[in-house]
Order: C-alpha cells, then sequence, then structure tokens
C-alpha cells in the first residue's frame, strides 16, 4: 500500500514547512557553534587540459561563512610523518556548512568552477588558527536524507601547502600569506609607465613605451634575491650542515659523484 500521506508528502517523512523548520535549526545550530571562516573559490589561469590541473592558480575572491569544525578534539589525519620527500605535516579536519547559506553567500557561475556545490581545491581560511585549509573532497550525503532532504555539505580539508599561488582577495589578513613568503619574482616587477599627471610638477619615471603589439613592458628588481624569502629554498643551510660547501669531500655525509656512485664515505 501507499505511505500515509499524514505523515509523508511524497518526499519522504514531513510536509515542506517541517523541512524548512529543520533546515533552519541546522542553520542556527552551526551559527551557534560554529566559526567564522573565509571560504576562498579557486579561479583557473592556465589549466593543463591533460593532467586536470593548474599550477597558476589565483584565488581573488573571500565569503564569509559560519562552519562547524568537526575534529573538536585535534586534527585527524597522519599528522607528523617522515616520507622519501622528508617531514610532512598532514593535518586534516572537516568543516560543515548549510547548504542554504552556502548557495545564498557564494555559489554562482561567476565565481566557482563547477557550480552547484564547493569545489575541490577552493581554500577555507580559518581566523582563530590563522591557517589555509585545501578542500579534498566534498561529502554531500550525509546524513542521509533526513526528512527527505541534504541541508549539509562536509568538506574534508587538509592544511594547504603554498606554491606562490596568487592571492588577492582585498583582506590584508588573507593577503599576507602570499606578501610574506611567495617565491613568484613577477610580485617584484615593475610597470613601465609613460606621460605625467595634470600637475606638471609630478611625473612618472619613462623607460620605454610599450610593445609593437600593445602588451606591457616590464623590468624585476635587481635586488630580488630567493632567499630573501626563504632562507631554505636553495638548501644552503642543508648543504653545509653536510659539508657540501667545501672543497674536501672528507668532510661530506654523501657523495654521489660518479667516482662514488653508491655514496659511500670517501677517505
Amino acid at each position: 500500500m501507499a505511505v500515509n500521506h499524514y505523515f509523508q508528502g511524497g518526499q519522504g517523512i514531513g510536509d515542506t514547512n517541517e523541512k524548512k523548520l529543520y533546515e533552519n535549526l541546522i542553520i542556527e545550530g552551526l551559527k551557534i557553534y560554529g566559526f567564522d571562516v573565509f571560504y576562498l573559490p579557486r579561479t583557473l589561469v592556465n589549466q593543463d587540459l591533460i593532467l586536470g590541473e593548474d599550477t597558476l592558480s589565483k584565488f581573488d575572491d573571500s565569503y564569509l561563512l559560519e562552519m562547524y569544525m568537526e575534529t573538536t578534539e585535534g586534527f585527524a589525519g597522519e599528522q607528523e610523518i617522515i616520507s622519501k620527500f622528508g617531514l610532512e605535516i598532514r593535518e586534516d579536519t572537516t568543516f560543515m556548512v548549510a547548504k542554504r547559506r552556502f548557495d545564498d553567500a557564494v555559489d554562482s557561475y561567476h565565481t566557482m568552477i563547477t557550480e552547484g556545490r564547493p569545489n575541490e581545491g577552493d581554500l577555507i581560511y580559518f581566523p582563530l588558527m590563522k591557517a589555509f585549509f585545501e578542500i579534498q573532497f566534498v561529502q554531500d550525503q550525509e546524513p542521509f536524507f533526513q526528512l527527505g532532504q541534504l541541508p549539509v555539505y562536509k568538506l574534508q580539508c587538509t592544511r594547504f601547502e603554498y606554491a606562490s599561488q596568487k592571492i588577492d582577495t582585498g583582506i590584508e589578513e588573507l593577503d599576507a600569506l602570499e606578501d610574506g613568503v611567495s617565491l613568484d619574482q613577477l610580485h617584484f616587477q615593475v610597470e613601465l609607465e609613460e606621460g605625467t599627471l595634470d600637475d606638471s610638477t609630478t611625473s612618472y619615471l619613462l623607460l620605454e613605451n610599450d610593445s609593437a603589439d600593445g602588451r606591457k613592458q616590464y623590468f624585476i628588481n635587481e635586488d630580488y634575491n630567493i632567499q630573501t624569502q626563504t632562507p631554505y629554498a636553495d638548501n644552503l643551510d642543508l648543504d653545509s650542515e653536510a659539508g657540501f660547501d667545501t672543497a674536501s669531500v672528507s668532510d661530506d655525509i654523501l657523495d654521489f659523484t660518479e667516482r662514488n656512485p653508491f655514496g659511500e664515505v670517501d677517505f
């Protein structure tokens, strides 16, 4: 026999008003127990259609949302591990956000790569920890069809590993990450300008005109030095500790030259 229409409205238990009340209670709970975070959609700049990735991604928008952090007793994941690439910090967590709030505040074909849900690769900035988290997976079916609907997204995230992506949201706290540790030398470029202001006493430095095809020309500050951004960029400290910065090989920890391909101690 058919379901009891006094309890079900054709789309699971509850009618439209009851479902709306359930969703409102979830949003209220997130506003009470959640945290204010910033959601940063990823913008593709030069996508590799073969590998499906974009090493030049940028983040130029941010949206304030309330989210609940499910891992309240600490980070999940493998934490600190030693891999073949050295020490890695893998701090994972899960954020919960109401679908209606996300749709109202963020979701748009102007801002999202894939419209209709949070995207893997987007960032969440958690002001309490002053840290960025990258979305790895979006779980949109948990809890599973309570009252016949799916009211929340659960965003499985890991600590973001910055790789000189452009972050230009207009919010100083968010943009400070790029300003402080970016290794992109184009941040040191200066655009060549020409002409003067209406006030003849003030003028710009005229170096060259634009190129024939109309593209802007730049020059790079000669003081640019990757070591000024991070002293570990060229592994100089590690080379010194390993003895690789001296002429003698007797103090080297390992020697992988053609004369000693297996790295045995050379006396």
